[in-house]
């Protein structure tokens, strides 16, 4: 026997405001018949292809450490350089930049998002297979 993933919980201090900043980062949708609204405490999204479900929860307590679970994502179109720069125009804030780190064309970028929590933009699947020899994201 054995488990699953259900969904991911991301703890915040606005529900409603960080669900609604992660929707276009992802191209997540809110939940058939369970819109997202101003005040609620718990706000649901999900990936309109692959069904993966993010559940933002308000909680008292401030981020005050590194995330110890953190997402890490691919552009589903272009590169990582250019879905980089998309998220920081859109209001991520860099925490560290590891790009070339084995090497050119490797490495991975930590951003925040609007509550501090991290997560990292890797290279796309089209970067990872140009890459030769095939390196770790």
């Amino acid at each position: 026997m054995t488990a699953y993933v259900s969904h991911t919980t991301i703890d915040c201090r606005n529900a409603y405001e960080l669900s609604e900043w992660w929707k276009p980062v992802l191209g997540y949708v809110d939940l058939e018949g369970d819109p997202n609204l101003p005040g609620h405490e718990e706000c649901m999204i999900r990936d309109p292809e692959t069904g993966h479900r993010l559940l933002f929860i308000e909680v008292p307590d401030e981020k005050v450490v590194k995330n110890r679970l953190h997402l890490d994502l691919a552009a589903r179109e272009g590169s990582r350089d250019a879905e980089v720069d998309r998220l920081v125009a859109y209001g991520a804030e860099v925490v560290a930049d590891h790009r070339g780190i084995g090497g050119p064309g490797t490495g991975w970028v930590t951003l925040a998002d609007p509550e501090g929590n991290e997560f990292c933009v890797v290279r796309s699947p089209a970067e990872r297979a140009a890459a030769t020899p095939p390196v770790h994201p």
